[in-house]
């Protein structure tokens, strides 16, 4: 199969303006062996949803349907893409788990998605941003060739692609984020941990906070990952949504083991 991905593409139309929501992005396929690298690099499972944005023919989608047996859905604003890729899922054996809609990317529904793939022109990366950092923690989003500015991938594989054909470079580079989940703030013991308080300071998927209890203060970093913080050598946390709670701890954390916290109301902990 010749390859997926969006109608989105960088590397060749000007970068010096910020794309209107309605405006085209232009369609280029992305070779076969980027596809693969998106998807496997992602985890993809049949338990996945996952939703291209810009999906051009489908291929990606409609991969990830056949070889990795996950549902997914295409958004594309061409109307004869979107036929063409509903003929292909069909003529794949798909068409019950590779759906497609034509509508404008920025205005689709993200939310049931636990993989966004995308292709786009770098400032449309950037408009997307805020929405994909809302998205449920653990959602994998993947984009070819082109970054999130700021938000670091959590990871970035380089793939070689001798017919690449745009750019000087015949090879792409493929980045991953993990949406992590949203903690930054204060935070007060709950239960028998009534009286310790905790701040976050979160930058995307990186924190460095205080924990202030009867011992004094105590400062802590790291990164997470989904809805897990992991602060070495001595501290890990889990947020369930509402609370964090003190999954592991060792050291000078060990008298914490199990506490619980509860965002702050008010300008105190009470």
């Amino acid at each position: 199969m010749k390859n997926l991905l969006c109608t989105a593409m960088a590397a060749l139309w000007p970068l010096a303006s910020v794309a209107a929501p309605s405006e085209e992005v232009p369609f280029v396929v992305t070779p076969d062996n980027v596809t693969l690298a998106m998807l496997n690099l992602a985890k993809v499972v049949p338990e996945d949803y996952v939703i291209d944005l810009g999906s051009g023919d489908g291929r990606i989608v409609i991969t990830a349907a056949k070889r990795f047996g996950a549902r997914g859905l295409g958004v594309e604003i061409v109307p004869d893409l979107v036929e063409k890729s509903r003929a292909a899922a069909a003529a794949a054996g798909v068409s019950q788990r590779a759906h497609f809609r034509q509508q404008d990317l920025f205005q689709a529904d993200l939310s049931p998605a636990s993989v966004v793939t995308m292709y786009l022109l770098p400032e449309v990366n950037m408009q997307l941003r805020p929405k994909l950092l809302q998205l449920r923690p653990g959602t994998r989003i993947v984009s070819h060739d082109w970054d999130l500015g700021d938000w670091e991938p959590d990871k970035t594989v380089v793939v070689d692609v001798p017919d690449k054909a745009i750019g000087r470079e015949k090879l792409s580079r493929v980045h991953l984020w993990v949406v992590p989940a949203r903690v930054d703030g204060a935070w007060c013991g709950t239960g028998k941990f009534k009286g310790v308080s905790m701040r976050i300071d979160q930058s995307f998927q990186k924190f460095a906070g205080t924990l202030n209890d009867a011992s004094g203060a105590r400062e802590f970093a790291g990164k997470i990952t989904a809805d897990v913080l992991r602060a070495p050598p001595g501290l890990t946390m889990s947020f369930d949504g509402a609370k964090l709670k003190m999954s592991y701890t060792t050291g000078k954390y060990s008298a914490l083991r199990g506490a619980t916290f509860a965002r702050q109301r008010g300008q105190t902990c009470k």
